[in-house]
């Protein structure tokens, strides 16, 4: 009897699915044992590989928890890469829709911030802008001015108090977090990507520039209060090595 590849995956990534028949051994004798071996293997470097990449979420709900979690996410998104580092693409939709987790609102958004952190690190590398020639820009050149960012830069936008989240979980002595909006800004200054928060407004802001605006019409784009504070972005940007260059545009 032939064993299908659909098959064997679906036994493969589920511990109560029956051995696959037609599997055996050297000697012919049903293959139960070796294949329990191979598929115990399997889930623990693919919950391990979660573990990596996810290490704030599963600091959030529990070492016992996060294991469940991710012996159901397993199943249901098998990886389609080689590359175990790139695993877990779909965890925030999972943990939006997975019952245990579905009600805690801020997760699927702690879990796309991790990812965007992956993503910065692996991303290429680049050279920032001189951090001297922006602010010697006359305040009308430097309304007239647009910005090309680093491609390791990210943002991750949140109805949830994310970047609090965040601290409070794992920073010592942060304060805890308050139920309000918050945006996150993912820079990589060196070899390893930071996170800070940004004003309201931060988001369509930097946004709007990264789709060619200059700095005078992204400040009147959509979502940015009349208040935003310009300074509270172009800081953590600069000091990020997110601007890559400084180009005056119409």
């Amino acid at each position: 009897m032939t064993v299908t590849q659909t098959a064997f995956r679906t036994a493969l990534l589920d511990p109560s699915a029956p051995v696959p028949e037609g599997l055996s051994d050297p000697e012919g004798r049903p293959a139960s044992k070796r294949f329990d071996v191979y598929r115990n293997n399997v889930a623990a470097s693919l919950s391990n590989a979660l573990e990596t990449a996810f290490p704030v979420l599963r600091k959030l709900v529990g070492e016992a928890n996060f294991k469940v979690l991710a012996g159901a996410f397993l199943r249901a998104h098998p990886p389609v890469s080689p590359l175990l580092m790139f695993y877990g693409d779909e965890m925030p939709g999972f943990l939006a829709t997975f019952g245990p987790t579905s009600a805690i609102g801020y997760l699927p958004d702690i879990a796309r911030i991790e990812l965007a952190l992956r993503e910065a690190y692996h991303a290429s590398d680049s050279v920032p802008a001189d951090s001297q020639a922006l602010g010697a820009l006359s305040p009308d050149d430097l309304m007239r001015s647009g910005l090309q960012f680093a491609p390791a830069m990210r943002i991750v936008a949140s109805p949830w108090p994310v970047h609090s989240v965040w601290r409070f979980t794992t920073e010592a002595g942060a304060p805890k977090p308050e139920q309000r909006a918050e945006t996150v800004l993912i820079t990589r200054p060196g070899f390893d990507p930071e996170i800070s928060a940004l004003p309201p407004g931060g988001a369509p802001f930097i946004r709007a520039l990264a789709d060619g605006a200059n700095l005078g019409s992204a400040l009147v784009s959509e979502g940015v209060p009349e208040d935003f504070d310009l300074a509270a972005v172009l800081g953590p940007l600069i000091a990020g090595q997110a601007i890559t260059k400084v180009r005056i545009v119409p």
